[in-house]
């Protein structure tokens, strides 16, 4: 006889899956990328447009977004990707159609870089596996260390 629990355990572990037709799966990636030359150019609008225009991109191509964060100079995503794609193939295209609409949305910063290539050329991405929870910790910490230094920052300029 199983115990009431242990269903329980399983029945929660398999939540975590998600079903295709012939397929049942959980692949969640982190990665992070950054703007060529790494500058700190999402500021404002700027940072809140690329938070929603790589929303759009994921919605559509039904892609999940865990846990995420735009910084001023790089971004972080914790991203449930369906098997059926590649993995190079969606940060191609999260990299290529945001930097088009960004470069529409804000004409200056096509000053800023040459050729419209808005992202740098490389990625880092690892797989989460069991160790999800840290690294979702890892990305919100990152974000309020973020907004700990932009407010340390704005009281230093307000005491000038």
């Amino acid at each position: 006889m199983v115990s009431s629990t242990t269903i329980y355990k399983k029945e929660v572990r398999m939540s975590r899956f998600k079903k295709l037709s012939h397929t049942v799966w959980d692949c969640k990636y982190h990665m992070v990328w950054c703007p060529k030359y790494r500058f700190r150019v999402m500021e404002g609008r700027v940072r809140y447009y690329v938070r929603d225009v790589l929303r759009e991109l994921c919605r559509r191509r039904k892609v999940e977004i865990v846990e995420g964060n735009v910084q001023v100079d790089h971004v972080h995503m914790v991203l449930s990707i369906p098997p059926s794609y590649c993995v190079s193939r969606v940060m191609g295209e999260l990299k290529g159609k945001s930097a088009i609409q960004i470069f529409r949305k804000f004409v200056r910063l096509r000053k800023k870089y040459y050729g419209q290539h808005y992202w740098s050329r490389g990625y880092c991405v690892s797989t989460v596996g069991l160790d999800e929870e840290t690294i979702r910790k890892y990305v919100r910490w990152q974000q309020k260390r973020d907004r700990d230094a932009d407010a340390a920052e704005q009281q230093e300029l307000n005491l000038d």
